[in-house]
């Protein structure tokens, strides 16, 4: 508060020539709270005025101005709210009550004060004061009593300067005045007498004063010689003082000689100490067991026992050679030679070992070459498993061959991917032999089996087939391979013992089952052989070349390990530009070492597809699973990144196959001698939309048959309409009609849910083209009746009224009874069995639609005859004319027909 009353001094008040006595922090009563402050000025130049200002703190910036000012003659009336409590409300009266609330009670009742005497003095007493404390009121009297009358109170509570140079007597003050003056009684009207007897008396004391000095002159000069006898004590001591201080400053000397010796002796023990510390580490930490050299320089390599001790060796040269020295220890001479001696046994035993590795790759590839040859006669590739173990047990000397010598691991690595690739590519290349031995023998058999003994049904098909592409004796080049399964499914489909054929090197656990089957195995176990495989030799070369999945450093980068700083550098050679993730460079190596499993795989799949385009359905199911288990074991893996892109490959030939019976199903001919029945590619479609279903059950790539399906059924639908239209033998409706019958039978029957719209749209053809086929059909039997009908309906349609009919000439009753005589029953029933025998050689055997037909024609014969009768009834009343038969003699007709034939 004191710097914000000197803020308001300085820079509102002073350039007004007005001086702040009091200051209030205040707000208005019952409104929002913006705070302000009330101040108590005077003038500084006479007459004084005094005045209550409003000071606000501006809104613009950081400083105050004065809002409002009262003169203090206008305030009536102060207002305290309560003598008795404290309360920081009070009200002023000027020309209206302005009502604030103090920060605090203490201000309120300062700031009260000040207005207080500021209207004793200059008002007299003209403002009044409510609810104001009494003892408030009584301060100022009482700070006045107590102070002498030569000091002079503040108004505003102390402060000196807050009142004018000049100031009214107090009460004590007068006293003593009038007490002087009633001794003078002629001061007031001779004050020059009674200034001079006033400067008399003054002179009197003061020659008073001088009187008693010069009587104290003695005791004076016994003081004086007192302080000479005191002056020549203090010499002495002194003295004595001096002597001390030299005797002192010379036990003074010897004491910090004695303190130097000290220091020099501690600096000694601690040089001393840490020589020791120093001496003691590098005892501790380069000092190598003459076991551990032994081991490195003479180990046997070939025992357990001896790996074991090598690997202790390794580790502690290791460590040793990687010792964080401290600063001037590779000054040492001792240092150099252990130094020496550990580059010496390190470039030693790494040779040791390089050259031992080497020779074991050798010797165990001879024991494979051994192996491989018991394998020949199986679908099976030789294990490395021993291999694998035996290799292990040099994992650890392999990771300190990394981190000492990485140019012989580059070279150890290259030398085992080397042999591994030419091991791999031999084993993998036999392997793919034996396998296309066996797929080719399936085809063999398949060949000398599935059209030797075809059932009599089996063999007019395809007689029929054979016709249709005007061929003889056998299927040309242009059959689909839709008909060749169709065949290939009714013969798989009876029970026949297909006699293998002797291959000479196959086992007895040879697969026996039908070729699809045959085909599907062979392909699951060439990739069940090669998925054990590659996981196996991926897993051992991260464990036994230490190669984890974390990055590795690179050239002129180092690695921190238990105060061990080795450098790392990356050596010349094949590696140099390897990725910089041992992730990558263990897929370099199994690239590298199984560089012919893609091309055999997808030499193996063309083969495969050119048995039979078909055997991309089985590769496609089985390479999709093995690639999704490759995935969730690691989706990086070298086997999961090829096996991919083999399923490409698989994924490629059966949209190949796909639009190859697509193609096939245009190019279709059929023979105009003969009547059409089933198509062959309608038939295919069954047999692959069997087969298929069996081979993609459960199958992860079930959304690829789904579109194949599609892309099928639309060319199967478009063809068949294609063959209806060019067909001249058989009638379009009934090629329609079979065909999409026997397409809606399917597609019920095996519940493809992806051609569930085209199961209704064969559906709608076949009923269309049913009722379509049965009404012109029935137009022969009865044709002229049904002429005659035909044209009262278009009399009728013309607006003739309907029993104004039989008035038209060509439409009377003589007519009508003349038409109707021309079809007795006996009539009826020839033209029925003409019609049937019609229908019997329209259709044909495979799809027996003979009865439903035909009884489709009943049905719409009993509809024309109530047609006729109704149009009799209608146009010709009271005629009694009637037809020669009844329905019950049309049913009889129709039944016995069909029971003679």
């Amino acid at each position: 508060m004191t710097a914000i009353k000197h803020a308001l001094q300085r820079d509102i008040f002073t350039p007004n020539d007005e001086r702040l006595l009091s200051i209030v922090n205040v707000c208005k009563a019952g409104k929002k709270k913006k705070n302000c402050f009330l101040c108590a000025t005077v003038t500084t130049e006479r007459p004084v005025q005094v005045r209550v200002v409003k000071v606000k703190k501006s809104d613009k910036g950081d400083f105050y101005k004065r809002q409002t000012a009262w003169e203090l003659r206008d305030l009536a009336e102060v207002d305290a709210k309560d003598a008795s409590k404290e309360n920081p409300e009070f009200d002023l009266h000027f020309e209206k009550v302005y009502r604030w609330v103090a920060s605090s009670t203490a201000e309120k009742n300062s700031f009260i004060s000040c207005i207080w005497k500021l209207n004793q003095r200059y008002l007299r007493k003209k403002v009044e004061f409510v609810n104001v404390s009494s003892q408030l009121l009584e301060e100022l009297p009482k700070a006045e009593e107590s102070v002498p009358s030569g000091e002079s109170q503040s108004v505003a509570g102390g402060d000196e300067d807050a009142l004018d140079d000049y100031q009214e007597l107090n009460a004590r003050e007068e006293q003593d005045i009038e007490g002087m003056m009633e001794v003078c009684e002629y001061a007031i009207s001779n004050a020059e007498a009674f200034a001079e007897k006033l400067s008399k008396e003054l002179q009197v004391l003061d020659g008073a004063n001088i009187h008693s000095i010069m009587a104290s002159e003695k005791q004076v000069n016994i003081l004086m010689q007192l302080l000479d006898e005191a002056l020549s004590e203090v010499d002495t001591i002194e003295g004595k003082m001096s002597s001390y201080e030299e005797m002192l400053q010379s036990v003074k000397e010897q004491m910090d000689q004695i303190s130097q010796s000290n220091r020099l002796i501690q600096i000694s023990n601690t040089n001393n100490g840490k020589l020791l510390d120093e001496i003691q580490f590098l005892v501790n930490y380069m000092d190598l067991s003459k076991g551990h050299i032994r081991a490195l320089q003479e180990g046997d390599l070939s025992s357990s026992k001896g790996i074991e001790a090598c690997i202790n060796a390794s580790e502690a040269l290791l460590q040793c050679m990687n010792v964080a020295l401290r600063p001037g220890h590779e000054k040492l001479m001792s240092v150099k030679q252990q130094q020496h001696l550990f580059t010496e046994l390190r470039d030693t035993f790494s040779r040791r070992l390089t050259n031992h590795l080497n020779n074991v790759f050798v010797h165990q590839g001879h024991g494979q070459s051994s192996v491989l040859s018991q394998h020949m006669a199986e679908l099976t590739l030789p294990k490395h498993s021993p291999l694998h173990r035996d290799l292990l047990h040099y994992a650890k000397l392999m990771e300190w061959l990394k981190n000492t010598q990485r140019e012989k691991y580059e070279g150890l690595s290259r030398t085992y991917v080397d042999y591994m690739t030419r091991l791999y590519e031999r084993e993998i290349k036999d392997f793919f032999e034996v396998a296309k031995i066996k797929m080719a023998g399936t085809a063999k058999e398949g060949k000398g089996n599935k059209f030797a003994t075809l059932p009599r049904k089996e063999s007019a098909f395809k007689q029929e087939t054979e016709s249709l592409h005007g061929s003889s004796g056998k299927l040309t080049g242009s059959t689909s391979s839709l008909n060749k399964l169709a065949v290939q499914g009714s013969s798989s489909r009876r029970s026949q013992s297909s006699s293998l054929l002797d291959m000479g090197n196959m086992s007895a656990s040879d697969l026996d089952v039908a070729d699809g089957t045959k085909f599907d195995k062979i392909f699951e176990q060439v990739l069940s052989e090669l998925e054990p495989l590659c996981l196996a030799e991926q897993d051992f070369i991260s464990k036994f070349f230490k190669l984890q999945q974390h990055p590795t450093l690179a050239q002129g980068e180092v690695e921190e390990s238990d105060g061990v700083v080795p450098s790392r550098q990356t050596p010349p050679g094949e590696y140099r530009h390897i990725s910089s993730t041992e992730k990558d460079m263990v897929r370099l190596m199994m690239n590298k070492v199984f560089q012919s499993i893609e091309t055999e795989l997808n030499s193996l799949i063309t083969l495969g597809d050119k048995i039979d385009t078909f055997h991309s359905l089985y590769m496609l199911v089985k390479m999709s699973h093995h690639v999704w288990t490759a995935e969730n074991v690691d989706s990086a893996s070298y086997l999961s990144t090829t096996l991919g892109n083999v399923l490409v490959t698989v994924k490629r030939n059966f949209d190949k196959c796909i639009s190859g019976q697509i193609r096939q199903m245009e190019e279709v001919k059929i023979s105009k001698k003969s009547k059409v029945g089933i198509l062959p590619f309608v038939a295919g479609f069954e047999e692959f939309a069997e087969l298929a279903e069996t081979i993609f059950r459960n199958a992860e790539r079930r959304g690829d048959l789904d579109k194949a399906y599609v892309k099928l059924i639309r060319a199967v639908f478009m063809n068949v309409e294609k063959v209806a239209n060019e067909s001249q033998k058989t009638p379009r409706d009934v090629v329609m009609m079979e065909n999409f019958h026997h397409i809606f039978s399917t597609l019920s029957h095996l519940k493809i849910s992806c051609l569930e719209t085209e199961r209704r749209e064969a559906k709608h053809k076949y009923t269309d083209h049913l009722q379509s086929y049965v009404i012109n059909s029935l137009g022969q039997p009865l044709e002229k009746l049904n002429h005659f009908f035909e044209g009262v309906e278009a009399r009728v349609a013309q607006g003739v009224r309907e029993d104004e009919v039989s008035y038209q000439l060509a439409f009377n009753k003589q007519e009508l009874r003349k038409v109707i005589k021309e079809y007795p029953g006996k009539e009826v029933k020839k033209g029925l069995d003409n019609l049937y025998k019609k229908v019997d050689k329209h259709l044909c055997e495979e799809e027996s639609l003979l009865q439903v037909v035909w009884h489709s024609m009943q049905d719409e014969f009993i509809r024309q005859y109530k047609h006729f009768e109704g149009l009799i009834g209608r146009c010709y009343p009271g005629s009694g004319i009637t037809m020669e038969f009844t329905i019950g003699d049309m049913l009889e007709y129709f039944s016995s027909i069909a029971q003679s034939h």
